[in-house]
């Protein structure tokens, strides 16, 4: 139930999520603030800087679960030197 003492703010929106929200509503009486209550919002991507962070911890408590930046170059270098075994060899 809407308070008197709360702040109320106005929003607009596209038709097609006022549609949205109104069918999302519980009751014909349910306020839209409860449907927004209600709401669950799947988690947002996380960015760059965010991802950096959780490296720069995960490098800080378990080293041995990320490679030397030299790593990757010797494991590529390694895999074109790398003689195919023929048929016979296998």
């Amino acid at each position: 139930m809407h308070d008197p003492c709360m702040a109320v703010k106005t929003i607009s929106l596209e038709l097609d999520a006022y549609e949205r929200l109104r069918r999302a509503r519980l009751r014909p009486n349910e306020s839209f603030s409860s449907v927004v209550r209600r709401a669950q919002w799947p988690a947002l991507t996380p960015t760059a800087g965010e991802l950096a962070e959780s490296l720069r911890k995960l490098a800080a408590s378990h080293p041995e679960t990320l490679l030397a930046p030299a790593t990757p170059r010797k494991l590529e270098r390694r895999s074109r030197t790398m003689r195919r075994k023929t048929a016979w060899e296998r």
